[in-house]
């Protein structure tokens, strides 16, 4: 976006801050009550459910409007939420939640615990990339009176405390969404929720407008009487958004990592990269197994040889992160960093091909590759394109594919493509965000699940063992093991463990108050006068 467009963007936010869209602060504000928070969203999400889409922009609007079970502080110990406290039986099957009495939806209806035996039981197993492996490990889900929900296991399952936040348990309406085809139903894109703030309007390409739920179970909060979460599809926009003050907050990869750099020494701003201990993530280069010459273990190890990291991480990445091993984080339990490692070589990447066989044509092409490019800003674009120019240097021709969000996601989940940049979620443990990705139970047509088609019958055993364990030192042994199998079949290239900076106005506070950072509700987000 240009200046002069740029200018164009601030007149029409301007405008809409006459219509009862403040463009900036707008009252006295304090701890207790008042002013409007205006952050950036990039890209625009598709829906607004967190239960149907689980891509960055939809968890972090909805992480205001739907509530789960708990929440978990810096170092993944739970807190409360829906659930105002909760029990584990001795022998670790049984986990019995008491939810507080007086919640009610933002149509009015009371929220019991039926609604969370519908989202856990019906709802969730329909359309989330990892509802089956937690909750279908429950023997029952039930109710025994309107504010008591127990879940009993078939056998213990050591990650189950730490499956509770909002984007593994956001808690349906089962009124507006029994009976339907879930995936098509309009709430998805109007929801009805029982977090702190509502949807006021959603216009696309513009901005979505949340208002305070004046029927908040929390006496006296929100501080806030509203947040509108602005679409701006441009990065240099977005910094300049931030400056002038259009916007109050950035986060994840709404600022390019330079311009993130530059604006962290700005004094009228706080920059802390807190807040991603739940989500961990490690950008990778997924390999979609079933097509060839990706089916060949040789060919992958290749592609890992050929990329090298630090580049990634100091010139992409700016220095936001460190070097992965494998697809476990060392931010997470259980990580072994004593895996087979890929030395950027593009000799070895070379020697492996010609061990395939794989002998360029005429052109020097050995084989061809499509590579959707996530639509999440111009870092994933930059990362893409010198993927694309490393592979060239080893005889792979890959052609990148632009797209918006809804569209990556749909070529991801129907398992068209070959190559995939990501950087999914851990989630606090690796039976929750991590064998996801590659046991071959869990090979769907749904987003961030394993649609790279990878299966292993001794990674499946160790998933499964490690997950039923209480021990923690049993734990890391399986674990341990299944991270060497997993590095040396190669059916991912695992690169830089990112770090993310929110970057807010220096009067916002409690901004980043738990591990699940800026996904939080924000019900305690106040400005200081």
């Amino acid at each position: 976006m240009k200046k002069r467009q740029f200018n164009k963007f601030l007149l029409s936010a301007g405008a809409i801050g006459l219509a009862d869209l403040p463009l900036g602060l707008t009252r006295a504000y304090g701890q207790t009550r008042g002013g409007t928070l205006n952050a950036v969203i990039q890209p625009e999400p598709p829906v607004l459910n967190i239960g149907v889409n689980q891509q960055t922009p939809t968890q972090t609007v909805a992480g205001k409007i739907f509530l789960s079970l708990l929440t978990y502080d810096f170092d993944m110990k739970p807190l409360p939420s829906l659930a105002k406290r909760w029990t584990v039986s001795p022998d670790g099957k049984t986990y019995t939640f008491e939810l507080h009495p007086d919640v009610t939806w933002h149509d009015g209806k009371p929220l019991t615990a039926e609604d969370v035996v519908y989202t856990a039981k019906e709802f969730l197993p329909a359309a989330h990339p990892r509802a089956k492996a937690i909750f279908g490990r429950c023997e029952s889900i039930t109710a025994p009176d309107a504010h008591t929900v127990v879940f009993k296991l078939g056998e213990p399952f050591g990650a189950f405390l730490g499956a509770f936040d909002i984007s593994n348990l956001p808690v349906m309406p089962k009124h507006v969404y029994a009976g339907t085809d879930i995936a098509k139903n309009p709430a998805n894109l109007k929801p009805i929720g029982c977090g702190p703030y509502k949807l006021k309007e959603w216009v696309r390409g513009s901005h979505i407008h949340l208002v305070r739920n004046e029927q908040y179970f929390k006496p006296g909060k929100p501080y806030l009487d509203a947040i509108i979460y602005r679409v701006i599809p441009d990065g240099a926009s977005r910094a300049m958004s931030l400056e002038s003050g259009v916007v109050q907050l950035t986060q994840w990869t709404d600022l390019e990592l330079f311009d993130a750099q530059r604006l962290a020494k700005d004094p009228r701003f706080v920059s802390t990269t807190k807040g991603y201990e739940y989500f961990a993530p490690i950008m990778y280069l997924e390999m979609n197994v079933r097509n060839a010459p990706l089916n060949d273990k040789r060919f992958r190890q290749a592609v890992s040889h050929a990329l090298d990291r630090n580049f990634i991480k100091d010139k992409i990445l700016y220095g936001f992160g460190k070097l992965a091993t494998g697809p476990i984080s060392s931010k997470t339990r259980f990580y072994d960093g004593n895996v087979r490692k890929y030395e950027f070589s593009i000799a070895k990447a070379t020697a492996l091909l010609d061990e395939m066989g794989l002998k360029p044509d005429d052109k020097g092409v050995r084989a061809r590759l499509k590579l959707p490019v996530a639509p999440y800003g111009e870092m994933p674009a930059r990362a893409c394109e010198y993927i694309r120019q490393a592979l060239s240097k080893i005889g792979v021709a890959v052609t990148l594919e632009s797209s918006d969000a809804a569209g990556w996601a749909q070529k991801i989940s129907n398992w068209e493509y070959d190559l995939n940049l990501t950087w999914p979620f851990q989630y606090g443990d690796p039976a929750i965000g991590v064998t996801r990705n590659y046991v071959s139970s869990n090979i769907r047509k749904v987003l961030f699940s394993n649609t790279i088609g990878y299966a292993n019958p001794e990674v499946d055993k160790l998933a499964d063992e490690a997950a039923a364990e209480v021990d923690p030192a049993k734990r890391q042994a399986l674990y341990s093991r299944m991270q060497q199998i997993l590095v040396e079949d190669s059916p991912i290239a695992w690169l830089v463990e990112m770090e993310f900076p929110t970057i807010y106005d220096k009067r916002l506070q409690n901004v980043v108050t738990t591990g699940i950072g800026i996904h939080e509700s924000f019900d305690s987000v106040y400005f200081q006068g």
